[in-house]
């Protein structure tokens, strides 16, 4: 239940971190122009009700159309909420958060159910007209239900914060907010719920209470210090001084949740330091002018009006201090879970790596998993022969998952787990935020693929043994003369016996050979090059795949592959390349040779007899 919270906590937070920009925009000018403003501007003022009310609903909404259902799924998204934001007197943050969802998935099933029924030549037709036709009715639906729906939702919670506040018991919401931070829950709880009615007290008096109660960096900061002075373990002690500088200046609030997770019951000191926060704001009035986010020191005084910069300042101070007499207490007494421990529970809580955490290739909770995408650079080498070597592997134990692979740029939205080379993680993370991230230094041969593969075979497969939707093996087309897999290798394009020489010499013959052959412009050797120093395309086995950036597809004229044999070896860092596939790719019909080359690598004898026989006949045979 835990796991699914946190899931469900990260999934939210994927909406609104891509957009945090947007609201610090919006903080600033709140904070400048308002009529209570550091510099009160009439003019400028005007930007400020625009903007919470139309761009950053649709932002958010956009963001998470985009997260279920892809580039179409954040166009019907931002349709959708329209409805939503003009059916309600309310700003509908929460309600993005609901609509952006609902519509990607609308326009992925209808994707799904017209792949294969759309007539030759009328596809733009059906793809705009069912974006704009459903995206009409999913923001009728918007007007009509779900934004009247999220306005009683928000009065009622306005009621109720009203109530808390006329009866003195607004500090008792502490008890909700620490926990739900530590379950990812924070952003979901100050953007969706806090800010909304927050714009509305702000727009009449300036100035909010609401915005301080999840961003206050002073909880957090008390159990870091406690760590930091009474922890019993060395690593523990030395690990605490550099997240308190990345929680109270970075504002990044998840470096303190491992800490709470070692020994779970500190959870009171950030609860009740909190409390005594709100109740000092409450009594002396105090609040900031728009959002503080990310929840820095630096963002919390920024927002705050100029004549309480010193009561905001107290309220972090009383936080801090009672936070950390609190947590010190429970530190002392129990020695609770290491630090590493505690980081690797919260990792499979998220069960997405996104957000400025470190990056980490150890596997989180993969229930419920059903799609693996293996992501490099072009999406055309590497990770087409990962996925197919991940995928003969898993498959006999997991029939019911699809493992595919993809360009970093163009990962899937339905994608669960996204594989990818380290060098890669934080395109990956922002092209897939939903998604749980392994990070590896090898796609064929990794201690994370294979805690992945242990990870995913200890589930029980859900899908029949062969699901509709599993791909068919076709026979191979039969080579003809001089040629393998219809033309994309031919004997012109296998050179064996070669000596050794440098890496950078070898992956320029490859790509002036594939020029020769016609498959790629001149310029194709220099993006080969810019690639390989991107990360390395050795891919483990004695078997290096340059191939150029995603950038340089312009300059492949036809999907063509060639092979280098170097008896001797070719050094690419730690390891050597005896066999050298340089690769060009249009479409997928490389695809398919280079799953043949999985195969061989898994027979060693084959793969030996590749690195050096002289037989060019016998080559192109076995890449059949």
């Amino acid at each position: 239940m835990k796991n699914k919270v946190a899931r469900f906590g990260k999934f939210l937070s994927g909406m609104v971190m891509p957009n945090i920009g947007a609201f610090i925009t919006w903080g600033f000018l709140a904070a400048l122009f308002i009529d209570t403003g550091w510099l009160p501007n009439e003019q400028l003022n005007s930007i400020v009700t625009p903007m919470l009310t139309y761009l950053l609903p649709i932002l958010i909404a956009s963001q998470g159309g985009k997260m279920v259902g892809g580039e179409r799924g954040r166009v019907i998204a931002a349709i959708a909420v329209m409805g939503c934001i003009c059916g309600s007197e309310y700003t509908m943050l929460m309600g993005a958060m609901l609509m952006g969802p609902i519509a990607g998935w609308v326009i992925k099933k209808f994707d799904q159910f017209a792949e294969g029924r759309i007539p030759a030549g009328f596809e733009m037709l059906v793809n705009n007209f069912s974006v704009g036709l459903l995206g009409l009715a999913l923001a009728i639906i918007g007007y009509y239900l779900i934004g009247p729906l999220m306005s009683t939702i928000l009065a009622i919670l306005t009621v109720g914060v009203n109530f808390l506040v006329e009866h003195s018991l607004l500090p008792l919401v502490s008890i909700f907010i620490e926990p739900a931070k530590v379950l990812f829950l924070n952003n979901a709880l100050n953007h969706g719920i806090f800010s909304p009615i927050g714009a509305s007290q702000a727009e009449a008096a300036g100035r909010s209470i609401m915005f301080m109660l999840e961003s206050n960096p002073g909880p957090g900061l008390g159990v870091l210090l406690a760590y930091w002075v009474f922890s019993k373990d060395q690593t523990t002690r030395q690990s605490a001084p550099g997240a308190v500088i990345i929680h109270f200046f970075g504002g990044i609030h998840e470096i303190y949740f491992p800490y709470v997770l070692m020994n779970p019951v500190v959870i009171i000191g950030p609860i009740v330091g909190n409390f005594c926060a709100i109740l000092f704001y409450s009594i002396t009035g105090a609040g900031l002018s728009g959002t503080a986010s990310p929840g820095s020191i630096i963002a919390f005084m920024a927002m705050t009006p100029r004549d309480s910069m010193l009561i905001s300042l107290a309220g972090v101070a009383i936080a801090a201090a009672v936070s950390f007499v609190i947590s010190s207490i429970f530190v002392r007494m129990s020695a609770g879970k290491s630090l590493e421990q505690a980081e690797q529970e919260m990792r499979e809580m998220k069960a997405s790596t996104t957000g400025a955490q470190p990056a980490q290739s150890a596997v989180g909770d993969v229930s419920g998993v059903k799609k693996v995408v293996f992501s490099c650079d072009a999406g055309m080498g590497s990770s087409a022969m990962g996925a197919t070597k991940f995928r003969n592997r898993i498959h006999a134990v997991r029939p019911d998952l699809t493992v595919t692979n993809s360009s970093v740029d163009t990962i899937p939205a339905d994608a669960d787990i996204v594989v990818c080379q380290r060098v890669l993680a934080d395109r990956a993370r922002k092209g897939a935020p939903q998604a749980q991230l392994v990070e590896i230094d090898n796609f064929l041969a990794d201690p994370a693929l294979d805690r992945l593969y242990e990870a995913l075979s200890a589930q029980t497969a859900m899908e029949p043994a062969v699901p509709a939707s599993a791909p068919v093996t076709v026979p191979a087309p039969q080579a003809e003369e001089g040629h393998a897999m219809n033309g994309v290798i031919t004997r012109a394009g296998i050179r064996t016996g070669l000596p050794s020489v440098s890496k950078e010499e070898a992956i320029r013959a490859a790509g002036e050979l594939l020029a020769e052959l016609g498959y790629v412009d001149e310029t194709y050797a220099d993006a080969m090059l810019e690639r390989e120093r991107l990360t390395t395309t050795y891919m483990g086995m004695g078997v290096a795949i340059p191939h150029g950036t995603s950038q340089k597809k312009e300059t492949v004229k036809k999907s063509g592959v060639v092979l280098l044999q170097y008896p001797d070896g070719v050094d690419f860092g730690s390891e050597k390349a005896y066999l050298v596939f340089g690769i060009a790719g249009v479409g997928n019909e490389h695809l398919e040779l280079l799953g043949n080359v999985c195969a061989v690598l898994d027979d060693e004898e084959a793969l030996e007899r590749m690195k050096s026989t002289t037989d060019v006949n016998e080559l192109l045979g076995m890449l059949q």
